[in-house]
């Protein structure tokens, strides 16, 4: 019997996808854990694996076709023997682009680095049951309850191999199919409803019909970060604390460092200093390693850093996990990594989704003082601006010249205080400005 291969949802968030390329042609044999397809979401390209085995009997969906919904078919795969022409026409399937609603900005826990089908999800007491669907076909011939099946697959899946071994008698025989209602439709999400978008499309280029100007079409990524930064201005408390650094220290300890690890082909940058700085003031503090999570507070043991990069379209917060564990050499390493693989959209969803806390860094871009949208559901986000020399007391009331850094650090009132906000920022000066301490 065919079995349809689904569009995969490569993040609990994902609903539609592009469907870049296709690496198998209809007739080809497949195997399971192959990578036949290569995916684009808003954020990365991604490979896309087999679940099952087959032959690849009919494409249903051609390579470069965008905004394909999650659980579309996009290929059907034959049991061997089977013939492609007995292959049922595919239905029509309408592929238009999405419009931003809540579910797709909605805060990411987790995520897998592979994409596999979303299977349909098989119900028993209100709990989910995943399989891929040639199990499922298997276990509805032997009527077979899956939810007493235990899957050997990725993440809990059932497989083929976990239900042709199982006698019909072994496992609870799943019930006949309700033939009474339809399925209710699920309500739309309030927040979705209740969110301006703002004056109409129409009405703006009205007022400019007589200028003239090039329109530019949304993204998914742009598409994405506008809705998250509208959630985020409009759904979190913002509050700023500014403080002043000065970086004299760290620039002569620095180059220090820099003439010796020059061997080793290592140059730390401010940066770094700054990563490193704020995983350990995550740990110094910690009821600031905090994320809103809709009705509750959850406090956060490892320093799981995020980094704003700016690439083409917009940008990618990169996570460097338990950084307060890591030297400067090798959280140099890791970002530099991360930062050319988000310039090439080549970064997994587990890579740049989670984290407690985040750092935008636009001194580098001459940017003297600026403040950050914070991005859900983290508590807070450093804005880092340039350092500039200036003016300043010295310690003996005389005035001198020192490169000074200004940062500014939003916070959601939600999650932290005025005065938690201020002992943790403090904690991150107190390191940038006695920098040996990030060697202990």
């Amino acid at each position: 019997m065919a079995t349809e291969i689904l569009m995969p949802a490569l993040s609990p968030t994902m609903e539609e996808g592009t469907l870049a390329k296709w690496l198998v042609k209809e007739g080809q044999a497949v195997k399971s854990g192959m990578v036949i397809a290569e995916i684009e979401t808003d954020k990365a390209t991604m490979e896309f694996e087999a679940v099952d085995e087959g032959v690849v009997g009919k494409i249903l969906i051609a390579e470069g076709t965008a905004g394909v919904k999650v659980n579309t078919p996009i290929a059907v795969l034959l049991d061997e023997g089977e013939d492609a022409s007995a292959v049922a026409a595919p239905k029509a399937v309408a592929l238009v682009a999405a419009a931003p609603v809540a579910a797709a900005v909605a805060p990411v826990v987790a995520a897998e680095s592979r994409g596999e089908p979303r299977p349909t999800a098989a119900v028993s007491g209100g709990a989910r049951v995943f399989a891929s669907p040639l199990a499922r076909r298997i276990a509805k011939e032997k009527g077979l309850d899956l939810a007493a099946v235990t899957g050997s697959g990725p993440h809990g899946r059932i497989v083929r191999a976990d239900v042709e071994g199982v006698q019909p008698g072994a496992v609870k025989p799943a019930a006949a199919p309700v033939a009474a209602e339809a399925p209710k439709a699920a309500p739309a999400p309030a927040a979705a409803a209740a969110m301006p978008t703002g004056m109409a499309a129409e009405t703006v280029m009205k007022m400019y019909a007589d200028r003239a100007y090039e329109e530019v079409a949304l993204d998914g990524m742009r598409r994405t970060i506008a809705a998250r930064l509208t959630e985020a201005k409009q759904t979190i408390p913002h509050f700023y604390l500014r403080r002043d650094v000065k970086l004299d220290a760290l620039m002569a300890f620095r180059e220090q460092l820099n003439k010796q690890l020059e061997g080793r082909g290592v140059k730390l940058s401010v940066n770094d200093f700054i990563i490193k700085a704020c995983a350990m003031a995550l740990q110094a503090v910690p009821n600031a390693n905090a994320v809103w999570a809709g009705d509750r507070i959850l406090r956060l043991k490892p320093s799981d850093v995020a980094v704003a990069v700016a690439v083409e379209g917009g940008l990618f917060t990169p996570v460097l996990r338990d950084a307060d564990k890591k030297s400067l050499s090798a959280l140099s390493a890791e970002m530099k990594d991360l930062a050319g693989r988000a310039k090439t959209k080549k970064l997994a969803p587990h890579e740049y989704q989670g984290g407690s806390f985040a750092i935008s860094n636009l001194g580098m871009m001459g940017v003297e003082n600026f403040d950050a949208v914070i991005n859900p559901p983290h508590g807070s986000i450093l804005a880092v601006g340039a350092g500039v020399k200036k003016p300043v007391v010295m310690g003996d009331g005389t005035i001198g010249v020192a490169t000074v850094m200004s940062m500014t650090l939003s916070v959601d009132h939600r999650v932290i205080d005025g005065a938690l906000g201020a002992e943790f920022l403090k904690a991150v000066i107190d390191a940038l400005e006695n920098p040996m301490v990030m060697l202990a």
